[in-house]
């Protein structure tokens, strides 16, 4: 505004030498460019934060986080040409906030040179439209990748079929940017030396295992060789996935969970060796499980040892309800003590309902009840009254 005053004010300082009949038009015509300069407004700069969330469906918290990745856009016409793409491919609105969501430079590619080529490298290997929209949300950041086709017709052949491809992607294996020729095929070699191959990746998380640097599954598998998992057992890919997947200061600090509650190192070795999904617990849940069978049921660490599958059941769905229901039946003097707490927690739901349920459902009123709430954590549980609390509601 001060710029436009200053050029203009050579004209309004000599008004009285203009002629008389064109000096009164021209400083109308100035006084009006001036007043429409003063009036309208600067141009609303392009607020991305605030363009994730109405137009891309973000939530405030999402579109915060994704707005720093995006601060160097000013209009929103990129953003705009990949939403359209994306809406035309057959993505839905909860997809489409997905995937930007969680690849938010995603809104920065270019539709003619990175998006549509895609499309058409994938369909060439023969995959549809629809189903192509099913793997953008998925594939993610692999997508922009030009190594998206090689990758993709690789694990198809690994895979067997598009929807082992998908299943794999939902488990957050990045599966299709991970370097084919340098990390997957290596640990595919290694892998076979212990009679791993391609078909048991089928319905597992050995995937995760293969996009590994390959130092660090080497690495597991030496681990793997401290713990006394054998080569030739069932458990020897569990136990690699376990291994592989986490770093080792997290397993450690697992297995100083277990002696801190008085395991020794050879409990623990056995119990790992028996069941290698032990170390996938969080240590919160390894600790309460523990505490609980130990202290409020009463086993002791051998024969925890020797099931170590009891310390994988949930506690509140299913460790404390059967607690609660078999202590209120031995308490009424409706059970044996012939009977192996581990049956009670190994048993499915039906089985378990057959044996402990139904046979005293109207001996005790409101029992099927009060179990159904404790399973819903709705009973209050941890302590060694629980059953009295089971008992009341049964009451």
């Amino acid at each position: 505004m001060n710029h436009l005053r200053n050029r203009l004010s050579p004209f309004l300082s000599t008004r009285r030498s203009l002629p008389t009949t064109r000096a009164p038009l021209l400083l109308l015509s100035l006084h009006r460019l001036l007043s429409a300069t003063a009036a309208s407004p600067s141009p609303k700069p392009f607020a991305i934060d605030e363009y994730l969330v109405s137009t891309c469906g973000l939530t405030h918290a999402q579109a915060l986080k994704a707005s720093k990745k995006l601060a160097h856009l000013r209009s929103p016409s990129k953003p705009d040409a990949v939403l359209a793409f994306l809406s035309a491919l057959g993505l839905s609105r909860p997809d489409i906030a997905g995937l930007v969501a969680a690849d938010p430079c995603f809104l920065c590619a270019s539709v003619e040179n990175t998006l549509a080529p895609r499309i058409t490298e994938l369909s060439d290997l023969g995959l549809s439209r629809a189903q192509i929209a099913r793997l953008v949300p998925l594939a993610r950041t692999a997508f922009r990748s030009s190594t998206i086709g090689p990758n993709l017709r690789f694990w198809l052949l690994v895979m067997g079929s598009f929807e082992k491809v998908l299943t794999t992607l939902r488990q957050k294996c990045n599966i299709l940017g991970s370097d084919i020729e340098k990390v997957v095929k290596p640990n595919l070699a290694l892998l076979q030396q212990y009679g791993i191959h391609a078909c048991n990746f089928r319905n597992s998380f050995l995937p995760r295992v293969v996009t590994r640097a390959p130092e660090h599954v080497q690495a597991a598998v030496a681990r793997i060789r401290k713990f006394g998992v054998r080569q030739d057992s069932r458990m020897f890919a569990r136990a690699l996935v376990v291994f592989a997947v986490h770093r080792q200061e997290k397993i450690d600090e697992k297995i100083r969970a277990f002696e801190l509650l008085g395991w020794s190192e050879d409990n623990v070795l056995m119990a790992v060796r028996k069941m290698p999904d032990l170390l996938n617990m969080s240590k919160e849940n390894l600790q309460r499980n523990l505490d609980f069978l130990a202290r409020d049921v009463g086993l002791e660490i051998p024969y925890i040892v020797q099931r170590p599958v009891l310390v994988m059941y949930s506690l509140e769905g299913r460790l404390i309800p059967r607690h609660q229901l078999i202590k209120l039946l031995s308490a009424k003097g409706l059970l044996s003590d012939k009977f192996d707490l581990y049956s009670v927690f190994a048993f499915s739901e039906k089985k378990f309902l057959d044996k402990f349920m139904h046979p005293y459902k109207h001996t005790v009123p409101g029992l099927a009840d009060a179990y159904a709430s404790s399973c819903a954590g709705k009973v209050a549980h941890g302590t060694r009254g629980s059953a009295e609390v089971l008992l009341g509601a049964c009451q």
